[in-house]
């Protein structure tokens, strides 16, 4: 599924990066060593982390984007590395499991 119809779906907000990269998983936490090993390549990770650790760890697992639960904002920092980097970033004032919800459901049918 590409993150642009994610986005439209579920009228998330894009930060900074493209929409048109498609996401194939899902991972869910906080625990940036963690994230390390389970960010695949072309996943969408859903954290509320704001630190440019989490770019770091972005970059480094090569995920499709990084989508902020319950309207957390980036560190200014670590809106300029994404911006550098290219990693994309998304948002939304729901949470991790209603997130989860949606896009589980969306997948399910596309």
């Amino acid at each position: 599924m590409k993150l642009e119809s994610l986005c439209n779906s579920l009228s998330l907000k894009v930060i900074t990066g493209d929409t048109e990269r498609e996401f194939s998983g899902v991972y869910v936490g906080d625990f940036l060593s963690r994230a390390m090993t389970c960010v695949k390549q072309d996943y969408l990770w859903i954290t509320i982390m704001t630190n440019s650790n989490v770019i770091a760890v972005a970059s480094l697992t090569d995920a499709a984007a990084v989508l902020l639960a319950e309207d957390v904002v980036l560190l200014p920092d670590a809106l300029e590395a994404a911006r550098e980097n290219g990693i994309t970033i998304l948002s939304s004032s729901l949470d991790a499991y209603r997130l989860c919800l949606h896009i589980g459901k969306l997948l399910e049918e596309s």
